[in-house]
């Protein structure tokens, strides 16, 4: 017995190791897989999080050694940038949804001397959303009337998005372009200010998908709107824009979605019209709730395509103005019949009134929300030393807006070029009064007489020229007139192609009836519209009164003072050279003790030229590159806020 339990006990002592012994093994092994499981999803994340969604892309910031082009001042926004993260943010604010791809960044693109067909071999990459001849698009390269501009682009669709419709969206591209998507065409666009987009659902394909656009832009060598472009850079003229000059990206939408909100308020009864216009004639549900500072006020439902009334209680009526720049949120879905959701959006909506009206004095007035308001501003090009047309980034654009705020304006003429949505957006948030102008165009020819009322020779445009004035300028006004900032549109300046004034007017007030018309600033009068607007240079004047418009000076100004290593390569120019910052500062002063006494006989506007130097051009409050602000700013401020409170009642 003794023998049989040591053998026993030998076998037992002998079977405990060996079960420990595979039970960690087991374990080793388990862990080491753990590890590698955990190692694998780090690396995974750690690649998605720095944009590494396929080889491609990798090897496009590999081999793209992105760099402002030129030796001429750039901003401190400019010479910060970020390649990789341009302009990422949302660019339709007025009507904003959770999903969405934004296409900034680096294109292929190619100059021909052709336009028959897409070119084998393109020249390099070209950093969107600037345009071709900037600094900031890592090309600046000059281009012609007879040149084609390509552009290229590889993208992937997101998977979540293969039942969805897909748009295709450019903020603008400058002049005339037609859309490729994996070499099918899908359709033309033609016009340099206005967005648009195509739907490019049913050319989709899986994988990788190929964008081509292809453009052509005359700029002054044709009737098309160009603004301050001109092929010949000099003096009030400027370097030209071609392409693609504001934000592309793409965004997934279901069968029928909201593609426009309007707005035309009732100030006096406290109400806000909204009008939510879908892709089809078909009446769906629109729920949606007003919201104040996150609060909501009420929540409402209507059909889709009609006027959605709601009258706002008294506690919670906040109008806008420039100083109380009040935003009522609006949060919407849009359903089926049988509740199916088909979109879901944020907005924003104002209540304001603006209007021509006699003050006590019996002259007609801007009036804003039932009282005079004096509208001080400045004449504001929208041009960049490194992006030209385009900023280079929000935060630059934001800061030329509330910089003038700061400085006691109200008002901003923006001259003759049309801004992105998220400018009007800023605008409506910061509170700044708007006066848009049409971007001039074919100018040649005309006559212009600033002395007489219904003085001038109107430009004889061709039938094709007034076609595309009328088919731009009516997407323009459709494309900005949700934004409540702007109070006055402005269809030409200083007789540059100025026709048919009468009828563009009409057209501008069937457009929009909600808004006064500038319809001829600084010349060639018409007793039509709602203004007669002069300009003098340097100091203000008043050669001209019409009693049955609002008297306004469109421009004036325009004192030069030359900052040394802050201004752009040529000979500088201005209406009057000054030789330092108080110089500028005492004829400014002088210049508003000058429109106090206007104020009293009847202006009831001044706009001064301008708000930045703009290359050659070295007549403004703040250098080009922004980094200097040329008069003294207290006594600016003081100055402005002057003369707008001599109109008060």
């Amino acid at each position: 017995m003794e023998e049989e339990y040591e053998e026993s006990n030998h076998y037992m002592n002998y079977k405990r190791p060996s079960k420990i012994k595979k039970v960690c093994i087991l374990f080793i092994i388990f862990i080491f897989i753990v590890i590698i499981l955990v190692f694998s999803i780090l690396i995974l994340k750690l690649l998605k999080f720095n944009g590494y969604k396929n080889e491609e892309e990798e090897v496009e910031k590999e081999e793209w050694n992105w760099y402002p082009k030129g030796k001429k001042i750039k901003t401190r926004w400019g010479k910060n940038l970020n390649p990789e993260k341009v302009w990422q943010e949302y660019p339709r604010p007025q009507l904003e949804r959770k999903e969405w791809l934004n296409l900034n960044g680096p294109w292929l693109y190619s100059i021909s001397q052709s336009n028959d067909s897409t070119p084998e071999n393109y020249d390099g990459k070209i950093l969107i959303p600037f345009p071709l001849e900037s600094s900031l698009s890592g090309v600046m390269r000059n281009f012609t009337e007879n040149q084609t501009l390509w552009y290229e682009k590889i993208i992937n669709i997101p998977k979540k998005w293969r039942k969805k419709n897909i748009l295709l969206h450019f903020g603008a591209v400058d002049w005339k372009c037609e859309l490729f998507f994996n070499d099918f065409k899908i359709g033309e666009h033609i016009g340099g200010y206005s967005a648009f987009h195509f739907n490019i659902t049913k050319y989709i394909k899986k994988g990788k998908n190929k964008i081509v656009l292809k453009v052509i832009d005359k700029t002054d060598k044709n009737y098309q709107p160009v603004g301050k472009q001109n092929s010949t850079a000099e003096k009030i003229w400027y370097t030209p824009v071609s392409g693609i000059w504001q934000t592309v990206w793409l965004e997934p939408v279901n069968e029928y979605y909201i593609k426009q909100i309007e707005t035309n308020n009732d100030f006096d009864n406290k109400e806000i019209r909204i009008k939510f216009i879908i892709n089809s004639n078909i009446k769906l549900k629109i729920y949606f709730t007003l919201l104040y500072e996150n609060k909501a006020i009420g929540s409402y439902y209507g059909e889709t395509n009609e006027i959605i009334s709601v009258r706002i209680p008294d506690e919670d009526f906040h109008p806008w103005s420039p100083s109380n720049p009040n935003l009522y949120n609006i949060k919407a879905k849009l359903y089926s019949k049988y509740y199916y959701l088909y979109d879901s959006i944020i907005s924003y909506v104002i209540i304001r009134k603006i209007e021509s009206k006699r003050d006590s004095n019996g002259y007609l007035r801007i009036y804003l929300n039932n009282k005079p308001l004096f509208n001080m501003g400045t004449l504001d090009q929208g041009y960049w030393p490194d992006g030209l047309y385009t900023p280079p980034s929000e935060e630059a654009m934001i800061y030329d807006i509330k910089k003038l705020k700061d400085l006691g304006f109200n008002t901003i003429r923006k001259h003759i070029k049309i801004e992105s949505y998220r400018y009007y957006y800023q605008c409506d948030k910061i509170g700044m009064l708007l006066w848009q102008d049409m971007p001039s165009g074919d100018i040649r020819g005309s006559t212009w007489n600033y002395t007489d009322i219904n003085g001038g020779q109107d430009r004889n445009r061709t039938k094709a020229s007034k076609q595309n004035y009328y088919k731009e300028w009516g997407e323009i006004i459709e494309n900005l007139k949700f934004f409540q900032c702007i109070i006055i549109w402005v269809p030409f300046n200083e007789g540059w192609g100025q026709f048919d004034t009468e009828k563009v007017v009409n057209f501008t007030k069937k457009q929009d009836p909600s808004r006064l018309i500038n319809s001829a600033s600084g010349g060639n009068y018409r007793i039509c519209g709602d203004f007669l607007d002069l300009h003098n240079y340097p100091e203000p004047d008043q050669y001209l009164m019409e009693t049955n418009l609002i008297n306004v000076l469109g421009e004036y100004g325009g004192l030069a003072l030359e900052i040394k290593n802050h201004t752009w390569e040529g000979d500088n120019w201005g209406y009057e050279e000054l030789i330092d910052k108080d110089e500028l500062t005492y004829y400014y002063k002088e210049f508003i003790d000058m429109l106090i006494d206007y104020v009293k006989t009847g202006f009831s506007a001044a706009i001064f030229t301008q708000t930045t130097d703009v290359e050659t051009e070295i007549n403004g409050l703040i250098t080009y590159d922004r980094e200097v602000i040329k008069i003294n700013e207290n006594e600016i401020t003081k100055y402005n806020k002057k003369v707008i409170d001599s109109l008060k009642e």
